[in-house]
């Protein structure tokens, strides 16, 4: 009866004769046999008669509290048809609504009423062999499931500035303020602390959805100390780094010869900015601080300007170039004249018609990449990108986009999902044994992605590989950046693998059905 009661070890009416007599499960089942494939079958026919993407999430995270394995084989069978429904742009509205349709907990909560208890609280997760955490205090959700039993999904609650949240009787986390200063970066430090004392040198620690400044703050003090890796700001600059290089097969040229106009200089924005810098620098021997004058950032007042510099963030000054102050965008792209034009804003409709027009007047092929998410935040839609660009548009966006036909022409929109990433890098670091996080690392990523994009895809206007080969994809970037980690000395995995494509498929979860005896 228990195993039919655990998620980890269910398999319904997959348990065969053998297993339901050795097991007592005889009359706790109906007496039909189904094999994993035709559970699958019968899951993908209900849940496409969801109408409600958010009501087909709730059915997969139901499947997923029942069944696990199942729940992972039909993500990974149907990836390009479900991951919207688990990831992007469904999760959005998940998270919005988490309280409400909370039924079960998944992975743990710290909040400010552990301080103190934070390596007992982790000793209560029944996995002890855990590789990966992925951890968020919420403040700037766009997020991301659990990755499978050896992944280890974490919540720090510090309390909520979202004063509708505050007021909802269903909330269910600390209903105060959101703590900060000393006292954030104590229960960050003990949870820091408590995780290598309790998982070891090598557990990697991907931090997810955390606002600007906490984020550039947690990753520059942990990245010498810890195995840690920033998804907003390292992930999606990897991406987005990897659909440039591809692009270069359709636009021409090199990195260096091209101009990138951001609009928006946050994490993501600035993360971007400085992984395409890295590469350029790589690839001509030129210094850093000159490959970032060939990238220019808007953000909420304006083009960044070195007459700015004394009031803008950190994070912002080494992009502070030297220009007379620039309101608009448009006007920031009529007086720079991007060849690359990369949305991070957050603010959706903001590449205009104009906008695309104007990228259009001095671009045989303007690239053109719409990163923010949910689809309503998005700086354009692939349709208008095409239609105001008269097809002429490379377009990739951050959320997933249907074909469009334009001019007797069907262009098929990319999409610049971190989930290209991160799963292939963080395997990478497990297999080689990682133990620190290198930018050579997240450059080797990029280049593994790209060279998975087919002339089959480019001809359709493609700047990313299908989704359907995410498996195949990450195997490719986990041997690149394992590879990169032994060249670095940052390996402790002895002796290094002879075949680290296959090494890495070797490591991959499994979700088909285990026999019991």
């Amino acid at each position: 009866y228990t195993l039919l009661r655990d998620p980890h070890h269910n398999k319904g009416l997959g348990f065969n004769e053998k297993e339901r007599d050795a097991h007592y499960l005889r009359g706790l089942l109906p007496p039909a046999v189904f094999t994993q494939e035709l559970q699958e079958k019968k899951l993908m026919h209900n849940l496409r008669k969801y109408d409600v993407p958010l009501h087909r999430y709730m059915a997969m995270m139901d499947l997923q509290e029942r069944n696990e394995r199942l729940f992972y084989k039909l993500l990974i069978d149907n990836v390009e048809e479900l991951l919207p429904v688990v990831y992007t742009p469904t999760v959005g509205e998940a998270c919005q609504k988490y309280g409400s349709i909370f039924s079960r907990p998944q992975g743990l909560y710290i909040s400010l009423k552990e301080k103190g208890k934070i390596l007992e609280v982790l000793k209560n997760w029944p996995e002890k062999s855990i590789q990966v955490i992925v951890v968020t205090d919420g403040e700037r959700i766009l997020g991301l499931g659990d990755l499978g039993c050896q992944c280890l999904p974490v919540t720090i609650d510090v309390g909520t500035n979202n004063e509708q949240l505050l007021k909802d009787e269903f909330y269910i986390g600390l209903r105060h303020k959101r703590a900060t200063g000393q006292e954030y970066a104590e229960l960050l430090d003990e949870f820091m602390n408590a995780v290598k004392q309790n998982y070891g040198e090598k557990v990697l620690v991907q931090f997810e959805d955390f606002a600007n400044h906490n984020a550039f703050e947690l990753l520059s003090r942990y990245r010498s100390t810890h195995l840690v890796f920033n998804d907003d700001i390292q992930g999606t600059a990897s991406v987005v780094l990897a659909g440039l290089i591809a692009a270069l097969k359709l636009v021409g040229g090199t990195l260096a010869d091209h101009t990138f106009l951001f609009l928006g200089a946050g994490e993501a924005g600035t993360g971007i900015a400085e992984l395409i810098a890295l590469e350029i620098s790589k690839q001509t021997k030129a210094p850093l601080e000159e490959t970032r004058k060939k990238i220019w950032l808007v953000d909420s007042r304006g083009l960044i300007v070195s007459s700015r510099k004394e009031s803008l963030q950190h994070f912002k000054k080494p992009w502070a170039h030297e220009h007379e102050p620039v309101k608009a965008l448009l006007d920031a792209v009529k007086a720079i004249k991007p060849t690359v034009l990369i949305g991070s804003s957050g603010v959706g409709k903001t590449f205009t018609k104009e906008v695309v027009e104007a990228m259009s007047s001095f671009n045989k092929k303007p690239l053109i990449l719409a990163l923010s998410n949910p689809t309503s935040q998005s700086e354009c839609t692939a349709e208008e990108a095409y239609t105001w660009s008269k097809g002429r548009a490379i377009f990739a966006s951050g959320s997933p986009f249907d074909p469009v036909e334009y001019d007797g022409k069907v262009f098929v929109p990319g999409q610049a999902n971190n989930a290209y990433i991160f799963p292939g890098f963080g395997l990478g670091l497990i297999i080689s044994g990682a133990i620190r996080v290198h930018d050579d690392m997240l450059l080797a990523a990029s280049e593994a992605l790209a060279v998975q994009v087919g002339q089959e895809n480019f001809d359709k206007g493609l700047i990313y590989p299908p989704f359907t080969n995410i498996r195949k994809i990450s195997a490719h970037i986990a041997a690149k950046v394992a590879a990169k980690a032994y060249e670095l000395g940052l390996a402790s995995r002895l002796p290094r693998p002879k075949d680290l494509v296959k090494y890495a498929e070797s490591c991959m979860y499994s979700p088909i059905y285990r026999s019991y005896r």
